[in-house]
């Protein structure tokens, strides 16, 4: 199989392009949203991670999920949509509560939702496959700014759910929202945890040993 041209050019210039993605993909680590500052990536990072997503794999090539951007402007917005959904989950939620909830759509300077539409094109290509092709494209963009020296989280919640959230983001009715990507310059972080080993994980057909 011919390679990209951008992989044939990279191990031209790299005498271990494995080793290199190798130590990429183990330096990514989650950082909270809190610990995410600005500077956040500029315009040109921006694109790039953003265009990472694009290489994830797609079956049929159906574009099954987008990200929604939420820039400085509309932060205010997003942090009554998370006190609204938290009151409508909880009628009983403290001032204090409903504060911690609104706070949460000020971290990060880069935050976006990734969305993934279970109705797009090919009604034969199963919601699964859908998810599994956005988580693809999520990683990509995780990796992506790492190399560009960012820390990054995901997080979710029961907010992602809300009526108020998905009316916010505009929401089809055969999409859902899986979780919120952040990115920042990384205030602190915690020491990286252990990886689980291989043999954690994976198991031989026809072994005799379950996972």
């Amino acid at each position: 199989m011919p390679s990209h041209p951008a992989m044939t050019a990279a191990a031209d210039t790299s005498p271990d392009w494995a080793f290199v993605v190798g130590e990429l993909i183990q330096a990514r680590q989650t950082v909270l949203p809190k610990r995410l500052m600005e500077p956040g990536p500029d315009a040109a990072q921006t694109q790039a991670i953003l265009a990472a997503a694009a290489a994830a794999p797609d079956h049929l090539q159906l574009l099954p999920w987008r990200f929604i951007l939420v820039p400085a402007g509309q932060r205010a917005t997003l942090a009554e949509v998370f006190a609204r959904a938290l009151s409508e989950r909880d009628p009983q939620a403290t001032p204090e509560q409903l504060a911690q909830a609104r706070e949460k759509a000020f971290r990060a300077p880069l935050l976006m939702l990734a969305v993934v539409d279970g109705a797009r094109g090919d009604p034969e290509v199963d919601l699964n496959e859908r998810i599994l092709s956005a988580g693809c494209a999520v990683q990509n963009m995780l990796l992506m700014a790492t190399a560009l020296g960012f820390g990054s989280a995901l997080t979710s919640g029961k907010a992602l759910k809300s009526d108020t959230l998905r009316a916010c983001f505009g929401l089809g009715a055969s999409e859902q929202a899986l979780c919120f990507v952040s990115v920042g310059t990384v205030l602190s972080r915690k020491p990286a945890r252990a990886r689980p080993a291989v043999a954690d994980y994976v198991s031989t057909l026809g072994s005799g040993t379950t996972p």
